[in-house]
């Protein structure tokens, strides 16, 4: 996997599109399948940071910022890490298919991270993560019809 090709992840998912919007901008909807964020609002400028778990434990600072919003359609936000160089940017672009939602995810510069000072940043860890969040965690969650 080239450093500098971005990841992209898509999964139809059998859920409506509001649905799945209000599961990735609601920060109670996304604490039960993405992270536990103390705030997050789907506004450009809004900062927000997050822990998340190396593959040893350790406990990496997330630092985000919402770039773009158009709601049901597409969210943006900057992803780096506290106390490392490299900055990157996370996508999620939702297209209605009937009563289905198709989610595209893609998470473009990677290559920024310091894969040598930590191989938690290396691009099939992030490939790895993102294809359980998207394929997995999101799905099972928007799917469920208690939610």
């Amino acid at each position: 996997m080239k450093e500098d090709q971005p990841i992209i992840v898509e999964r139809t998912y059998n859920a409506p599109i509001e649905k799945v919007w209000n599961a990735i901008t609601n920060k109670d909807e996304m604490k039960k399948w993405y992270f536990d964020l103390a705030e997050f609002k789907a506004e450009p400028g809004f900062e927000f940071q997050f822990y998340g778990e190396g593959k040893q434990g350790e406990k990496f600072l997330h630092l985000c910022k919402v770039i773009e919003v158009i709601p049901k359609k597409r969210l943006t936000y900057s992803w780096r890490y506290d106390g490392y160089e490299g900055n990157s940017f996370v996508t999620f672009e939702l297209f209605p298919e009937g009563n289905k939602t198709k989610v595209k995810l893609t998470h473009n510069g990677l290559a920024s991270f310091p894969v040598t000072a930590n191989k938690d940043f290396a691009k099939e860890n992030f490939m790895e993560g993102w294809s359980y969040i998207i394929g997995t965690g999101l799905k099972e969650y928007v799917e469920n019809a208690n939610n």
